[in-house]
């Protein structure tokens, strides 16, 4: 079974996390909830809280198939701030496995390089945070293993194309059919 860890810190875009999570559930990707807050309730940016599965200091990522950041504000600035997180994304990038990043997460990814030399997409403004990256007015950009989503009202594209990228198009098609997306 595939595998995929979602990052949360407080201020996060609640539909790009809960959206995400559930198309990806249903296209039978074992999805854990990281809290990178140390606190096992993690709020988002418009007071959703969301009990996650597990905390980041607890978890090993060593066979996690997939890294999913999702935005909004202040809660990629939080996910930034961590520096366990980070290493794990570049070791990730390292090994050529998928990382996921939509909305304003992208920086993330910029700030470590893992952009340079490659198409990306983000929320409108913060374009300039994805350092080396050719700015895309996609919805979704995939670049070899990694996948850049622009925001909340794309959700289901960005999670969509994880799924197709971990299980295959026929899988996606699947889920979107029954998402009737």
């Amino acid at each position: 079974m595939k595998t995929a860890a979602l990052f949360l810190a407080t201020g996060f875009e609640e539909t790009e996390a809960v959206g995400t999570i559930d198309v990806l559930r249903r296209g039978g990707i074992e999805t854990t909830i990281v809290s990178v807050t140390r606190k096992r309730y993690v709020t988002g940016a418009h007071g959703l809280t969301i009990a996650v599965d597990a905390l980041f200091s607890k978890a090993n990522f060593v066979t996690t198939d997939a890294l999913i950041l999702p935005g909004g504000m202040p809660g990629s600035r939080h996910l930034n701030d961590c520096e366990s997180l980070k290493q794990i994304l570049v070791t990730h990038n390292r090994r050529g496995k998928l990382i996921a990043a939509i909305c304003a997460a992208p920086l993330v990814l910029g700030g470590l390089g893992l952009l340079e030399g490659r198409r990306a997409t983000c929320y409108p403004g913060f374009e300039t945070h994805l350092i080396g990256a050719e700015i895309m007015g996609e919805p979704v950009v995939i670049d070899k293993n990694i996948i850049t989503g622009k925001g909340p009202g794309l959700v289901f594209d960005f999670a969509l194309a994880i799924v197709k990228t971990l299980r295959g198009k026929a899988i996606a098609e699947e889920v979107a059919n029954g998402l009737l997306v």
